[in-house]
């Protein structure tokens, strides 16, 4: 059987004066192909119901517990929240923005989780791992 996954993904990007509104784009785009995207006053705003794109580049860049650490820190009631480093998300690298904020602004996504929980999703994300490999779910 499928998992049916249903979340509302928004996404929120910062637009400096220095900056080309259209390479921010591209920076959303990379990690979230699947987003629709609109120009707002010094913002790119995004929307999306998948993050399947997203969850292979934590594979390919193999840092799943990293991103569970952050999906959880990050949770309250049915959602969690992280921010991306700007920067990376130009060249299609994922990297959790913590400490001190990016000087070319953070790319904000916060995630509402209506099925399953917000803990199944994160194992469908980022699903746990022993010495850095996926966990297979016994079945």
């Amino acid at each position: 059987m499928t998992d049916i996954y249903r979340v509302d993904v928004e996404i929120t990007a910062p637009v400096y004066d220095t900056e080309v509104t259209a390479r921010v784009a591209d920076a959303v785009t990379n990690l979230f192909p699947e987003a629709d995207l609109e120009e707002g006053l010094g913002e790119i705003r995004g929307r999306a119901h998948s993050l399947d794109h997203f969850s292979e580049l934590l594979h390919r860049q193999e840092i799943l517990d990293t991103a569970r650490a952050e999906f959880f820190d990050g949770r309250e009631d049915g959602s969690f929240g992280f921010s991306l480093k700007k920067a990376a998300a130009f060249e299609g690298r994922v990297n959790f923005a913590v400490g001190e904020p990016d000087e070319l602004g953070e790319i904000a996504v916060h995630v509402r989780v209506d099925e399953p929980s917000v803990a199944e999703y994160v194992d469908h994300l980022a699903p746990p791992t022993e010495d850095g490999t996926p966990i297979e779910p016994d079945g």
